[in-house]
């Protein structure tokens, strides 16, 4: 099994303060994935502790957290004691991740904000 580094970086959100984007805003996210580009479901079973994901932006310390599955729920966890610290990922499971292709991720304060995967890479 082969873990990918995705990094995905805050798209044109219109309506919100991030109208234009923000490409110094975003998540790096270690995962693995099937060929195609998607989560890979089976191995993340066996990979869960490898999975993590690091939120970063200019005006905040960088917050580290881990891929998290409930059911059929996907998000991302910085203290398992607290899920009011939980993001969704909006269809995580059905998302390739490929350079270009976008994904939702709802933040801390339950925001769905668009990213935009601008790159994907063996994690090392």
């Amino acid at each position: 099994m082969t873990l990918s580094r995705i990094v995905m970086r805050l798209a044109r959100n219109p309506g919100t303060e991030f109208a234009g984007g923000d490409d110094h805003r975003g998540y790096a996210l270690t995962a693995p994935l099937t060929a195609d580009g998607l989560i890979d479901e089976s191995a993340y079973g066996k990979a869960k502790a490898q999975c993590v994901v690091r939120r970063f932006a200019p005006d905040e310390d960088p917050a580290d957290g881990v891929l998290a599955r409930k059911g059929s729920r996907w998000f991302f966890d910085y203290d398992e004691d607290d899920s009011a610290d939980d993001e969704p990922v909006h269809r995580l499971g059905q998302h390739k991740f490929a350079v270009g292709e976008y994904v939702t991720i709802s933040d801390e304060d339950g925001r769905p904000l668009t990213y935009k995967v601008v790159e994907v890479q063996p994690a090392a």
